[in-house]
């Protein structure tokens, strides 16, 4: 079984970025740190913030994971 596509939507308006996995909403990043953390709740227990920014399980709109807007 393969394992589900994660999308992290371009950086929202009001800031963060929507994390999907398949088609479950995970919530709204505004970190790479939230990402991981978010992924590791998921049930990819043991990933780190390197694993998930090289990851190919990934699909990154907008930018990649070095792109999180400034919040206020």
């Amino acid at each position: 079984m393969a394992e589900p596509k994660v999308i992290v939507s371009p950086p929202l308006p009001k800031g963060g970025r929507q994390v999907l996995v398949g088609d479950e909403v995970l919530g709204t990043a505004y970190s790479l740190h939230e990402l991981t953390v978010y992924l590791q709740r998921a049930g990819l227990e043991g990933v780190d913030e390197l694993d998930v920014a090289m990851s190919p399980l990934i699909e990154w709109h907008g930018g990649g994971p070095e792109v999180w807007p400034a919040t206020e």
